[in-house]
Parts: structure tokens; C-alpha cells; sequence
């Protein structure tokens, strides 16, 4: 009997197409970038993204099989993200699935795409990391999760405002960089000191676990301004220190993610942790993690980075364990951006 499973992400701004087998196994994806389409814009643009999946969502799903040598009946079944993301975006993905799946009477499933995230942290690892904190980090999410396993995770906090990857984007447009962000900046850090300026990491009056990351980024647009709230933003060739505002800044937002990450870890008295987002793909986060979960030994686990941006792996990798746990869906199933 076969175990592949075709997956299809379309939650923003990639088109992906991938099987995998039993759960774990890639054989082949295929993904298709718009970046190059919503640069000009400095972020992703609704509109452009729904068309772009609808000119790409065949094209890919075809170099997919392709590239797998496999035909549409060697599948086990078909798994799509639904949630959250673009509603737009979704739509074609869900709408492409369920046609191969009425075309082909294979079974389909639908997959949260927070979830296939943080699956991905967990889909190469020796053994199952399960119970685990993860955290989701990206250009729409930052969260922290309790991961009880594959298909059981509870919320435990989230961001009040900005993701961290989108705080990542309007920095670098600050700074004259290119699109998308966190790369740009990721790029231009290691020639600054991160020490230059002590930009505030926010902290919960509370006590409690959370993130927030505007007031982080309004904290470098004033010293951009000199200080003055209401002085004009320099052009990005008149920064002289954009190398330290850089580094200083990439610092203050790994700083918040990884104490608050370890001081859930802490709190549920928790060994294990996954770092699941594009964001994930920063090596001073990687770093950082590293050395600061050694000495409480907690380990802290990342997908490889082709597998922290969008992806269809990490949706057929989890199709798997829905299907296993038998909760295919209907050819009613839906899309929802929340």
C-alpha cells in the first residue's frame, strides 16, 4: 500500500508542491518564489500573490510529479494547507487539491500550516522531541506553543503587534535594504556591534510570556531621526551607522525570542524546543539559542533552512499523520485566513 503523500502550500507568497512518504521521506518538492514579484512593493501584495498561484499551482504540481517519477495514482492521498494565511492564496491551493482529489477518488486532508511548521523542526529528528515548546517565527507569526505531539499543540503566548520577520521587513526598508528583510539585515549585521545601541527588548509588566516588536521599531526609526520624533527619515545613503542599527537591532529581537522561548521551556519544566518559521533561517537566532539552551539542558532544534520559509514538505510530512489518525476531510473542505 502506498505512502505518499502529495502536499500543496499556497498560504502566501510560494507555490509548493511536494511528496513525501510515510511522514518523514522527501522524494521530490517543488517550489515556485514570488519574491522577485513583490519586491518592487517592500512586502507581499494580496492580489499579486492570488494570481501569481494561479498561473504557477499546475505548472509546479506537473515538475513535481515529474521530478518524483510518479503519476497521480501512486499517491496515497493529497494534503493542502487551509489555514491560516492570504485567503486568496489559500483558495487556489485548496481548490487544486480538491479537483486532483475528485479527479483522482484519492483521499484529502487539510493541514494548518502553523502546525506543519513546527512538524518541521520535528520531521528529521531521530526520535520523537514530543511534549516540546515551539516557537513560530516568521513574517505573519510569532508564537510559543505547547507541542504534546504532531497533531496536539496548545497556544501559550503570541506577539501584541508586529511579527518579528515583518519588524525584520520595515527595519530594512529603513534602511534602504532589499526585500525580504531578515536576510538583508542578517546580511549587513556581522559588519556592525550589536552592543552599539541598547534598543529595548519589551517585557510584560505582568511577568508573563509574550513578544512585541513595534515599539522596537519605532525605537529605531527615532534614532534614525536623531532622537527627534518628528525630524524627517534620513535617506538610507546619508546613514552612517546602518551596520550597527542593523546588528543592534537583529540582537534586541533575537534576545526577546530566545529568553522568552527558554523561559517557557523553563516554566513547563520542558528539555526540548522547536524553532519552526523563516525566521528561523538567522544564524545569530541559531547561535544564540545554542549557546544560551546548553547550560540548562534544554535542546533546541531547527528544520534545515529550506525548510523554515513556506514549503509543501512540511504539509504532506503532517498530511501523513492526519490521514494516519483518520481524519480525512470532505471535498466541502474550506479555506480560512485565521
Amino acid at each position: 500500500m502506498s505512502k505518499l503523500i502529495l502536499g500543496i502550500e499556497s498560504s502566501c507568497d510560494e507555490t509548493a508542491v511536494a511528496v513525501v512518504e510515510a511522514g518523514r521521506k522527501e522524494i521530490a518538492s517543488v517550489i515556485h518564489s514570488q519574491i522577485s514579484e513583490h519586491a518592487p512593493w517592500g512586502g507581499v501584495v494580496p492580489e499579486i500573490a492570488s494570481r501569481s498561484h494561479l498561473d504557477q499551482i499546475l505548472p509546479v504540481l506537473d515538475r513535481c510529479l515529474e521530478e518524483a517519477q510518479l503519476e497521480l495514482t501512486d499517491l496515497a492521498g493529497i494534503a493542502v494547507t487551509t489555514k491560516p494565511g492570504l485567503i486568496g492564496s489559500l483558495l487556489v491551493g485548496v481548490g487544486a487539491a480538491k479537483g486532483l482529489a475528485l479527479a483522482t477518488d484519492l483521499p484529502l486532508v487539510g493541514v494548518d500550516h502553523i502546525e506543519a511548521h513546527v512538524y518541521a523542526a520535528a520531521m528529521d529528528l531521530p526520535a520523537p522531541p514530543y511534549p516540546a515548546i515551539a516557537l513560530v517565527v516568521s513574517g505573519g507569526h510569532t508564537a510559543l506553543y505547547l507541542a504534546e505531539g504532531p497533531l496536539s499543540m496548545k497556544p501559550l503566548a503570541s506577539t501584541l503587534d508586529d511579527a518579528a520577520g515583518e519588524a525584520f521587513d520595515k527595519v530594512a526598508h529603513m534602511l534602504g535594504l532589499s526585500y525580504p528583510g531578515g536576510p538583508s539585515i542578517a546580511k549587513l549585521a556581522p559588519k556592525g556591534d550589536p552592543r552599539a545601541i541598547p534598543f529595548p527588548r519589551y517585557r510584560p509588566k505582568d511577568g508573563s510570556i509574550g513578544f512585541s516588536f513595534s515599539g522596537l521599531k519605532t525605537a529605531v526609526l527615532y534614532h534614525l531621526r536623531g532622537g527627534d520624533a518628528l525630524a524627517a527619515t534620513p535617506a538610507p545613503e546619508d546613514i552612517v551607522d546602518a551596520a550597527n542599527v542593523a546588528a543592534s537591532f537583529q540582537e534586541a529581537v533575537v534576545d526577546a525570542l530566545v529568553k522568552m522561548t527558554l523561559r517557557a521551556a523553563q516554566d513547563n519544566h520542558l528539555d526540548q524546543v522547536l524553532v519552526a518559521g523563516g525566521v528561523g533561517c538567522n544564524q545569530r537566532l541559531r547561535e544564540v539559542f545554542a549557546a544560551a539552551s546548553e547550560p540548562d539542558g534544554i535542546e533546541t532544534h531547527f528544520p534545515p533552512p529550506n525548510r523554515c520559509t513556506d514549503n509543501a514538505v512540511m504539509i504532506a510530512g503532517l498530511g501523513w499523520h492526519l490521514f494516519e489518525a483518520g481524519r480525512a476531510a470532505d471535498l466541502d473542505l474550506d479555506a480560512s485566513p485565521r
